[in-house]
């Protein structure tokens, strides 16, 4: 082949790279180098393992604030969930009930266990699981002898779901819940936060998150017994003294403190960046409320932090979501589809399911369009522009 045609070709690619304008991600990190103080507090201090001061404050922070006993501060959401089911006595077999329209991350630690994951619908209020569709599940379980033993209810896209009715039917049938708040720290029901109805609740502070120390979570707890459980198996189960004394298998699920330094440097700007992002769930609103789309709901009994501003497309629009991430995609924005229901994953295609068909509605239609709490006006316009583009 001819050199000069293959330089001609490398000469495009990159000449089309260099003229492609800059991307605009989903939800991004918003650091404003406040964070490098306690970093480096952290750094000077030499405590750079999964133990120190850092982490000790955050942890009593993010009590304090969801109005709960203890926090323990872990590398993961998932981690949190996982120590959550181990302390509420999930055993193989067990019967645990889980919101279907979420990240599956919420449902795998279940499967860690050996227990049975089974799938609740979400309602069309809220997009969080559907209290109806939960007591159906529970009545039907009842009438046939078997007792599920927790129910995991996930908040999704910045929202809580009917925590107050969901907790009511908990208590009713004498389930266990947790509260799977990974997506909406800071989200509030009357003068009470999402993360705290839970008898276990877990949060995340992943890099996409409100809230970020670039990876981690947390356990919310009020049970001081329990507490100190989720400490000891987070630590590789390790008991007190100067042994090496193991009697119950742990895990290294603990967040260092350079990592929880970073966090409490976002975790003080936490209403602030709920703020930017409720003006641009607005902005979007106002400028896009003409299209054949609607925006996600916000329940009269609920404040959402909008961590993702979501919508759904109109059933006669002539586009779908997988279009429109794909035409945004051309212009280097990035989109996603709602959450694909884990009744429908393949992993999950054995379990069972009540409800009906709002999360796959919700699937088929829903769109999550860019969400950084630091977006430009330019960037703001360049994705109302691009959507508008695709919408026909």
């Amino acid at each position: 082949m001819n050199p000069a045609f293959i330089f001609s070709g490398y000469e495009g690619l990159i000449s089309g790279l260099m003229n492609q304008p800059e991307r605009i991600y989903l939800s991004p990190p918003h650091l404003d180098g406040d964070e490098i103080e306690l970093v480096k507090e952290a750094l000077d201090s030499n405590w750079i393992a999964p133990a120190g001061p850092q982490i000790e404050e955050f942890e009593k922070e993010l009590a304090a604030y969801h109005q709960v006993q203890h926090a323990i501060a872990l590398n993961s959401g998932t981690a949190a969930l996982h120590l959550a089911l181990i302390l509420a006595g999930i055993k193989p077999g067990d019967l645990v009930l889980c919101s279907t329209f979420t990240f599956i991350a919420s449902a795998n630690p279940i499967k860690y266990l050996g227990a049975q994951p089974v799938f609740i619908d979400a309602e069309s209020e809220s997009w969080g699981m559907c209290p109806s569709a939960l007591q159906n599940a529970l009545e039907s379980y009842q009438h046939i002898g078997i007792k599920p033993k927790a129910v995991i209810v996930a908040n999704v896209y910045g929202q809580p779901a009917n925590l107050p009715r969901i907790k009511e039917l908990c208590e009713h049938w004498d389930v266990i819940l947790i509260e799977d708040n990974a997506e909406a720290l800071g989200a509030e029901l009357g003068n009470r936060p999402s993360g705290a109805f839970g008898i276990f609740s877990v949060l995340s502070f992943n890099g996409n998150k409100l809230v970020t120390s670039s990876g981690g979570g947390a356990l919310l707890i009020n049970d001081s017994e329990h507490a100190e459980k989720a400490l000891l198996l987070a630590t590789q189960a390790k008991e007190p003294g100067l042994g090496y004394t193991h009697r119950h298998l742990g895990f290294n699920y603990r967040i260092s403190n350079i990592l929880a330094a970073l966090g409490r440097a976002q975790f003080a700007k936490l209403k602030h960046r709920i703020m930017l992002r409720r003006d641009l769930f607005s902005q979007y609103q106002q400028q896009l409320s003409d299209l054949p789309i609607k925006f996600m709901p916000e329940p009269s009994w609920a404040r959402s932090t909008r961590w993702l501003t979501c919508l759904t497309l109109s059933p006669d629009c002539r586009v779908s979501p997988q279009e429109i991430c794909e035409g945004m995609e051309q212009e280097n924005i990035e989109c996603r589809p709602a959450w694909k229901p884990l009744h429908r994953q393949p992993l999950y295609r054995d379990a069972e399911y009540f409800g009906g068909m709002v999360a796959e509605d919700l699937f088929h239609r829903g769109l999550c369009l860019p969400s950084g709490s630091d977006m430009a006006e330019a960037e703001r316009n360049r994705v109302v522009t691009t959507f508008r583009s695709l919408i026909h």
